[in-house]
């Protein structure tokens, strides 16, 4: 399903309100989206069917992601900045992804994320061949790390617990720095 731009903001619409209100009905969710009952119906038919799509362009906003961001060629650190930036524009959409799925889907639980997950895999692989991403510990892991600390931020931001302003420097920051403060002059 190719989806106009004005399919698209009413995606990020029906995923904030999805995620605000997991058990609200069609109309309830067609109301907190801005648009009437008629209009999501022509949308999505049924609530079943409007998961199912949110959850197909979920994956085509994930590949986009990874697609758009030079992971293969470009300088890590660089390319970890953008990818920081690009999950961040799309937040409604990862907000409904994490409150949609288990910890656990990347690993096994839909293949259709294993293209993504394997991507940035391969981009924190190259980053510590290339020597500017630690050794000790797998390009798994560092995934692991760097979808945590996205998702995290963008539930926080939801919730009223971080400046969206600020977000991609944090994130940046504490994924490249970790949490220890500066150290003291002696």
């Amino acid at each position: 399903m190719s989806l106009t731009p004005h399919d698209e903001r009413l995606i990020k619409a029906l995923a904030l309100a999805i995620v605000d209100r997991p058990r609200a009905t069609l109309k309830e969710l067609a109301e907190a989206a801005g648009v009437s009952k008629a209009t999501l119906h022509r949308f999505c038919g049924t609530r079943d069917n409007l998961v199912l799509i949110m959850e197909n362009h979920g994956e085509t906003v994930l590949n986009q992601i990874v697609g758009t961001t030079d992971l293969v060629h470009g300088e890590p650190l660089a390319a970890l900045r953008s990818l920081i930036n690009e999950h961040l524009a799309h937040r409604e959409m990862l907000a409904f992804l994490l409150f949609q799925y288990r910890p656990d889907t990347l690993n096994g639980g839909d293949e259709r994320w294993q293209p993504y997950a394997d991507a940035l895999d391969a981009f924190f692989l190259r980053g510590q061949q290339l020597g500017a991403f630690r050794i000790d510990i797998t390009a798994a892991v560092f995934t692991e790390l760097f979808l945590t600390m996205i998702f995290g931020m963008v539930d926080a931001e939801r919730r009223g617990r971080a400046a969206s302003a600020n977000s991609a420097h944090v994130l940046e920051l504490m994924f490249l720095q970790g949490a220890a403060s500066a150290p003291r002059p002696e």
